[in-house]
């Protein structure tokens, strides 16, 4: 490997670490709000709770989803614009595939 596709994958892999964060921490902090509530809730309301519950992880799901979709399309432009790519573009946009492959696992 050469000076420069050592350089390329540090530079991919810090960017990586970067996206490696799934929400935002105003979403973060608002989920866990939300958490607190929905289990606070249940002593006076357990239906209720239940139903909150259920729609919190519903929501959550959702913004996984979007939030992956987004990242997916990211990864499919730096690729498909319908141009000549050269090898190390696709290396380098099969380094970013792999990354987001396995933080797909991680969830």
């Amino acid at each position: 490997m050469t000076t420069e596709q050592q350089e390329t994958e540090r530079q991919v892999e810090s960017q990586d670490a970067q996206d490696q964060q799934l929400f935002r921490d105003d979403e973060l902090q608002g989920f866990r709000s939300r958490w607190e509530q929905v289990q606070t809730s249940f002593v006076d309301e357990p239906r209720d709770s239940v139903q909150q519950a259920d729609q919190l992880v519903s929501d959550l799901v959702d913004r996984l989803t979007s939030g992956f979709s987004e990242a997916r399309s990211g990864l499919e432009e730096q690729w498909n614009k319908g141009e000549e790519a050269s090898t190390e573009d696709l290396r380098v946009a099969l380094m970013r595939y792999r990354a987001f492959f396995n933080r797909l696992l991680k969830v």
